[in-house]
């Protein structure tokens, strides 16, 4: 009960979240763990206690042409590096970037993207076309304005998801690897790879499942009674 009422948690952040660009949905599994042995009877029974393990799925999602110039999605596996309020990095699909009024690169919470030596700087008086090539090159006109950093890890599954489509390493340490190659599309956005009809039918599936644990627990517990009620009777 306590699991399916987690994974409902989930899906509502999953809901939640289906119009952020990038984002990346939490699912969860279900298993068994073998928890000991029941020697009381003859022979020696094994038993288990069910398990439930969160995760993030990060598969790809689809891609969305906005014509916007400063709209960059990362085609394949990686993510785009930006500079949080205290300093730290943060990782993120989400390519809806904007150009703040200082001229910096941000991504829509005002976060600099980080490039391969730093903030991106562009020039808000240059009438130039703003350009992103396939491997991350800036350019307005035919003035270079940098490169974004696309970077990678071995496991993404180590990293902790925050609001607004991040991620942080947290505490596994994971530490990012630079994509040499990347493959970026400028014009498009990647959208979240959540179905909101798929989460509804996960959202029906769990509450059921929930009512029927509910359900077990209460007819274990009138059984209970009842047995209680009968053998304290001194009839």
């Amino acid at each position: 009960m306590n699991a399916n009422a987690r994974w409902q948690e989930m899906i509502s952040e999953n809901l939640a979240s289906s119009s952020i660009p990038g984002f990346k949905k939490q699912d969860m599994t279900f298993s068994a763990a073998e928890a000991g042995v029941m020697t009381t009877s003859p022979n020696v029974q094994h038993w288990s206690m069910p398990r439930s393990s969160p995760f993030t799925n990060f598969e790809p999602g689809d891609y969305k042409f906005t014509q916007q110039p400063t709209d960059v999605a990362i085609e394949g596996s990686g993510f785009f590096e930006v500079q949080l309020p205290d300093g730290s990095k943060a990782y993120t699909r989400d390519g809806e970037f904007q150009i703040s009024s200082q001229g910096q690169l941000v991504t829509k919470a005002g976060y600099p993207v980080i490039g391969d030596s730093g903030t991106i700087q562009l020039d808000r008086n240059n009438p130039g076309v703003l350009g992103i090539a396939p491997t991350g090159e800036i350019s307005q006109g035919a003035e270079r304005r940098g490169k974004l950093k696309v970077v990678d890890f071995p496991q993404p599954d180590q990293l902790t998801s925050i609001s607004g489509g991040l991620f942080v390493p947290g505490t596994s340490g994971a530490q990012p690897e630079d994509v040499v190659q990347p493959s970026l599309r400028q014009g498009y956005i990647e959208n979240a790879n959540t179905s909101t009809a798929t989460e509804m039918v996960n959202l029906i599936s769990s509450m059921r499942a929930f009512e029927a644990n509910q359900k077990v627990v209460q007819m274990h517990d009138d059984r209970m009674g009842k047995a209680i009620s009968e053998l304290g009777s001194p009839t």
